[in-house]
């Protein structure tokens, strides 16, 4: 992985990804008593970053394999990402979802016309699952992290961060990232470290499923012993990337990792402050941005995604607004 390929994924998205903008407030400022910058991804295409990786991922195969269709597995963002992409690509699309995943992106994979598979999280492999449905019908397997092209149209968000933070007079900061597989967080990680090495990555996680951060701790990939728990549904996994880790090992700095009150008084906080509203997994790197400060500079937060059930959003502003 290098900066050329996430160039190359920049110009098959050009035109199609939003260019989203960098949020700044001056109550929020006073809030955290530095400044912090929000990278809204929340506004991006159904919702999330996740729709950046997919188009890359689905216009980089030949014209023959992308005809046949293509599978993913996910918990609703990375589902609508490649939902919406294979519709573009004039192809068809097989989702493998949890069964407890929120009921919006539930709903809205299958609007935006994917055929949804469910599964018990608990007791079921979704890559057994995804891998024998790729094999009966001939579909390629796009995944949500482990992917070259995914992680590269991931990175584009990182190259306007780049742009973006020279813009505002931005030289060095910590750029925080939601962090589930680290798709997101070593692509921003590549694109910053070619364009803004002042900035650097780092990763943010919830509370019991930290497998990122105890894996750059100890230098080895750590797994999560539960697969489900966190009302931060977007960042749930089991470990990160075999292709992830070592990009995050090489470049990001140490990770963060918070509660999932402290993910929804941040929700509550981006809302009454933004006016964007973010999900509890979209949410923990400004959580940490907010909750635990290490100094007062500056500070970029990458705000990942906004699917969230409008219960789940009431909660948080009814206990936090």
């Amino acid at each position: 992985m290098n900066i050329d390929r996430i160039l190359a994924a920049a110009g098959r998205l050009d035109g199609h990804a939003v260019q989203t903008p960098l949020l700044n407030a001056p109550l929020l400022d006073t809030d955290a008593g530095r400044r912090i910058f929000v990278k809204a991804e929340c506004l991006q295409k159904t919702g999330s970053f996740k729709y950046r990786g997919a188009r890359s991922a689905i216009t980089a195969l030949d014209d023959r394999t992308r005809a046949n269709g293509v599978i993913a597995f996910s918990s609703g963002n990375h589902a609508q990402g490649v939902a919406l992409a294979a519709a573009e690509a004039g192809t068809t699309a097989v989702i493998v979802m949890p069964s407890e995943a929120p009921a919006l992106k539930i709903e809205n994979t299958k609007a935006l016309g994917a055929e949804v598979v469910l599964y018990n999280r608990e007791t079921e492999d979704r890559d057994e699952i995804g891998a024998r449905l790729a094999g009966e019908r001939g579909l390629t397997l796009i995944k949500p992290f482990d992917n070259g092209d995914v992680i590269a149209g991931q990175g584009t968000t990182g190259l306007e961060i780049a742009t973006q933070a020279a813009e505002a007079g931005i030289e060095n900061a910590d750029v925080l990232v939601c962090c589930g597989g680290g798709g997101l967080t070593s692509g921003i990680a590549l694109a910053l470290e070619a364009r803004a090495p002042g900035l650097r990555a780092r990763p943010v996680e919830p509370e019991g499923f930290d497998d990122v951060a105890r894996s750059l701790s100890t230098g080895t990939i750590q797994s999560n012993e539960k697969r489900s728990g966190s009302i931060c549904d977007a960042i749930v996994t089991q470990a990160p990337g075999e292709m992830t880790f070592p990009i995050m090992q090489a470049l990001c700095g140490p990770a963060f990792v918070v509660s999932d009150d402290d993910a929804m008084r941040a929700m509550a906080v981006a809302f009454k402050r933004l006016k964007i509203v973010l999900e509890p997994g979209g949410a923990v790197a400004l959580a940490a941005a907010l909750f635990h400060v290490e100094s007062n500079d500056d500070v970029v937060v990458v705000a990942s995604g906004g699917n969230v059930d409008a219960p789940i959003f009431r909660q948080a502003l009814d206990r936090f607004g």
